[in-house]
């Protein structure tokens, strides 16, 4: 179990950890009503699970899951390198072990493609999905190349005064007129390993949704960033056609509007992972 200190880190949030399939994995639950599946976030790229609390503290009567990626925050590295079909059966083991059978998936910018993944694998485990700031691997349309060459790097993980340097311009939106957001996102990030990023980004190496994006069948809320350096908004486009199920809602911000934004994003989530219509929600 995870040390006392580290069970409780913001209210109504808990921090443990678990093993799941010879993995041990570092989680945070958001309690509340039981009257939906528990929401499951994969977050972006070297992002610890702190980063993800500003969002999770907006959601109002969701509960949700979100973990430590092997290899960053405080999951440890894996054995081996890892796919995002392992991952996705990390994840469901980690939800089973919860007590959860099915559950509504999110995931944002690479953990997007964590989320898609998972409603492809366990389709029956997957009620409804949230795709915010992501693209189909790949096959995405690509941000400006100094901008995907910064993203490249895990320096701004672990190096505040070069994130708070370059934070404007890889994230855009919000982070462009108000430092304040700088700060907040800089003092929620945990120190990152050199290998556990790069095996991050070599579990996408070549992974792409395109070919199985028609099968997929739960409701789908595309988000996206109009301002967005990083994703650029035709890959929601593209998304959006693509998933037969989908609603596609624009925000006029960056690539993090889930952080500088939360309570407008978690009311936009909320809607529609509540409605009985979830093509409806909020259109």
């Amino acid at each position: 179990m995870a040390a006392a200190e580290d069970r409780a880190e913001a209210p109504g949030i808990v921090i443990d950890e678990m093993e799941v399939d010879g993995q041990r994995l570092r989680y945070a639950v958001k309690g509340g009503p039981a009257e939906r599946p528990p929401l499951l976030m994969f977050n972006g790229i070297g992002a610890n699970l702190e980063l993800g609390f500003p969002f999770l503290n907006a959601l109002g009567e969701t509960r949700a899951i979100i973990f430590d990626v092997p290899g960053v925050g405080g999951s440890p590295l894996p054995r081996l390198p890892y796919r995002p079909r392992t991952l996705a059966r990390w994840a469901k083991g980690l939800c089973e072990r919860l007590g959860h059978q099915a559950v509504d998936v999110s995931g944002v910018s690479w953990g997007g493609g964590m989320a898609q993944q998972f409603a492809f694998q366990y389709p029956r485990a997957c009620r409804r999905l949230v795709l915010a700031a992501t693209a189909p691997g790949w096959t995405m349309v690509p941000g400006k190349p100094d901008v995907l060459s910064k993203m490249a790097s895990i320096r701004r993980y672990t190096d505040r005064g070069y994130m708070r340097s370059i934070a404007a311009e890889i994230y855009g939106g919000d982070f462009r007129a108000d430092p304040t957001h700088i700060e907040r996102h800089a003092a929620g990030m945990r120190p990152q390993s050199q290998k556990g990023y790069l095996m991050q980004l070599a579990a996408m190496a070549g992974w792409t949704s395109l070919p199985w994006l028609w099968s997929l069948r739960q409701p789908t809320l595309v988000m996206a960033g109009t301002d967005d350096p990083l994703v650029p908004v035709a890959n929601a486009r593209l998304l959006h056609r693509m998933i037969p199920k989908a609603r596609l809602h624009l925000v006029d911000n960056g690539h993090l509007f889930l952080v500088t934004r939360a309570e407008e994003s978690a009311a936009t989530v909320e809607a529609f992972l509540k409605a009985a219509d979830p093509m409806e929600a909020g259109a």
